[in-house]
């Protein structure tokens, strides 16, 4: 478990990213789909941008909780979930589809 408040609040953040990641989901095998661009489905887009902002602020935080010498699974943990996302929407402003 993290040791440092900043440690604590990766986790917790990793959780909401997560969490909401799961909602939307739910929305998706509920019946919701997509439109033609991002922003046609707001019930989708919500959840994605909350879970998105969730994990890289995850990850910024678990980058100073390292360097506060924490370190614990969580924080590798959100550091890395933070690092997939920002990679993973350069790649899609990058390589549009």
């Amino acid at each position: 478990m993290p040791s440092t408040d900043m440690g604590k609040w990766a986790g917790r953040l990793l959780l909401v990213a997560l969490a909401c990641f799961a909602l939307f989901f739910g929305f998706v095998t509920a019946g919701q789909r997509g439109g033609d661009n991002f922003f046609s489905n707001l019930t989708l887009t919500i959840p994605v941008l909350a879970s998105a902002v969730a994990a890289v602020a995850g990850g910024i935080t678990g980058v100073v909780a390292r360097r506060r010498k924490d370190r614990s699974i969580v924080v590798k943990l959100a550091i890395f979930v933070g690092a997939v996302v920002v990679l993973w929407s350069a790649a899609e402003v990058a390589f549009p589809h």
